[in-house]
């Protein structure tokens, strides 16, 4: 292939050539600007770039080659060398980042996997995340714990952490990080708390859910709660082919136990599919388009916060704590059942529940006291008679 022809320049050492413009550019030819010069004794010749594509002058390019015959900048062969040895070494490098991202390739059917993403490109990607193992310390952990507790987000240290902890492990037993010399200590939850409502609270919240000044969407999927004791997620899941009205029960797909599940549909539950027109989406609670829904937070808050809820209070999770409690402090069920009606994978969930079936049996047990007290007050009233001999 012939040379090209070479065009000078006003600036030393600096000329270009005339080449095919770049597609979709509207120029059929352009300048193709080089740079000629000296380092060491070696003569060097490259490329400063293209006319429009990189909108390089010849001033420019003038620039370009002062900076590197003064070592500001390296000649392209070793700029790109030295590119190339930095990409192998940070492919090399494993981040608590890159294992973590490893871990989600490794592991893509894990259902939590979105939400855990989530977690962690928010709480430890930017910081800790851009560390390797060896250079993480005990002081690291403790001030992402510090700092997430005086934010008020204790659980969301734990799970942070949790989720630290097991990426760490993931790389340990593969053999990509060596072993941390210090644990990660996860802060202890007080898992046993439930969400309850007093009786005035509940009818206070039927009242706002059955009224017409709020989303209608968001008032049946917490009646729907309060009725079937449904996590959230298993509410934007379920699919009006999910309802069995002839046989009156509800199946869950793909709920945390992992195993699909049916549930009994009560009358309550009923009523509420019934005023809901089928025809607007294949989902019984969508969001936008008739599609899944992903987020209702703030509906319902708006609806806890006409009824005067607590500030603590979930609206959904928090309905699903009132199922759980009005079931289990009736007396008439029990803590097998119970965990059967709420899906719980472990019978150990379910009791959170039990001093609520405890004060019901106490109760129950109360009534013998009532029976065996009007027998033997009947018998102390016979003896007390006097009977007058006539």
């Amino acid at each position: 292939m012939p040379a090209q022809k070479r065009f000078p320049t006003d600036y030393p050492g600096v000329y270009f050539i005339e080449g095919t413009g770049a597609p979709n550019s509207g120029h059929k030819i352009e300048r193709i600007y080089y740079i000629d010069y000296r380092i060491n004794g070696k003569r060097i010749q490259e490329k400063a770039g293209r006319q429009y594509k990189d909108n390089m002058t010849a001033a420019k390019a003038n620039q370009i080659r002062t900076s590197k015959i003064e070592g500001r900048s390296l000649p392209n062969v070793e700029r790109r060398s030295k590119e190339k040895a930095e990409k192998e070494a940070e492919d090399n490098r494993w981040t608590i980042a890159k294992l973590w991202d490893l871990y989600c390739d490794t592991f893509p059917d894990n259902k939590a996997l979105k939400n855990e993403q989530n977690k962690f490109n928010r709480y430890l990607r930017h910081g800790i995340g851009k560390m390797e193992s060896y250079a993480l310390s005990p002081l690291d952990i403790d001030r992402l714990r510090i700092t997430l507790k005086k934010e008020g987000k204790l659980t969301t240290a734990a799970r942070i952490l949790e989720l630290l902890r097991r990426t760490l492990n993931f790389g340990i037993k593969r053999g990509l990080i060596p072993a941390l010399s210090f644990k990660v200590e996860i802060p202890r939850l007080n898992n046993q708390t439930t969400e309850d409502l007093t009786p005035a609270q509940l009818e206070k919240l039927m009242e706002v859910l059955d009224s017409h000044d709020v989303d209608q969407t968001a008032a049946n999927m917490m009646k729907f709660a309060l009725f079937t004791g449904m996590r959230k997620g298993e509410l934007f899941r379920l699919q009006w082919n999910d309802i069995d009205f002839d046989r009156g029960f509800i199946t869950l797909r793909d709920p945390k136990g992992g195993i699909d599940q049916k549930i009994p549909m009560n009358e309550g539950a009923r009523n509420v599919l019934e005023g809901i027109d089928q025809r607007e989406s294949t989902y019984l609670f969508p969001g936008r388009g008739g599609n899944k829904r992903v987020d209702i937070g703030k509906q319902v808050n708006r609806i806890k916060q006409a009824a005067g809820l607590p500030a603590d209070f979930r609206p959904l999770h928090g309905l699903r704590h009132v199922y759980a409690s009005m079931l289990a402090s009736s007396g008439q069920v029990d803590l097998y059942t119970l965990q059967k009606l709420l899906t719980h994978k472990s019978p150990i969930m379910t009791m959170r529940y039990s001093h609520l079936r405890d004060d019901a049996l106490k109760k129950a047990s109360g009534v013998v006291d009532n029976i065996l007290g009007a027998v033997t007050a009947e018998r102390d009233n016979k003896k007390n008679v006097v009977k007058i001999k006539s």
